[in-house]
């Protein structure tokens, strides 16, 4: 903005300093300076332009949605597990392109049975920060990281508490704005209840 306040006072410099023609001064000198002015405001624009298509470009900023089918494994203290299914949602923004901000949030489609007692998964949400290692390729490995809580059943016990996740992931680039990813992720741990999963999923960038 500053750039074009100094090229708007050329302009009017040169307009009121207009000579007249008695005094033999050349009008074309005026002329020159109108069109140089013209083609630096061209050219301030068309820079700002770039710089915010090449930031768009780069995912900054941009926020993304996703869908995950995970198949989770629900371990109770080496005693027994349960191989259950979730579907999840997810929302995020890049805070740059190494690093992303989501939330989770997902629910139990597919139950198990461990010495005639059923085990689900009821839901589980959380908040994670995703580690991405930006590359010219169209595969992005990255790292997560988060809180996440949950609630499952083992018969008529129950288990709904909060825990540290970490897992890492792949994503693979369909399209400019649609990728698919792999992931493995620690969702909880604790003295009677593990949490692990290995999700499939689709992203969308906005």
């Amino acid at each position: 903005m500053a750039n074009i306040v100094c090229v708007v006072q050329v302009v009017k410099r040169s307009v009121t300093q207009l000579p007249n023609k008695e005094q033999g001064e050349p009008v074309m000198n005026v002329k020159k300076n109108l069109l140089l002015a013209s083609v630096a405001s061209a050219g301030i624009a068309m820079a700002g332009a770039a710089s915010a298509q090449d930031m768009y470009k780069s995912g900054v900023g941009g926020l993304y949605a996703g869908l995950n089918y995970t198949f989770m494994d629900l371990d109770y203290d080496g005693v027994s597990s349960a191989d259950v299914g979730t579907l999840s949602g997810k929302v995020g923004v890049m805070a740059n392109e190494f690093l992303g901000i989501e939330a989770r949030a997902g629910f139990g489609v597919d139950d198990d049975r461990v010495f005639g007692q059923k085990v689900k998964l009821d839901n589980f949400f959380g908040g994670y920060a995703t580690i991405n290692m930006a590359n010219q390729s169209p595969v992005t490995p990255y790292a997560v990281v988060g809180f996440t809580r949950i609630e499952a059943e083992f018969g008529p016990a129950s288990d709904d508490e909060s825990d540290f996740s970490y897992g890492a992931g792949v994503n693979f680039k369909f399209a400019p704005n649609l990728s698919g990813n792999l992931e493995y992720m620690r969702y909880y741990d604790d003295s009677d209840l593990t949490v692990d999963g290995i999700g499939l999923g689709v992203q969308m960038n906005f």
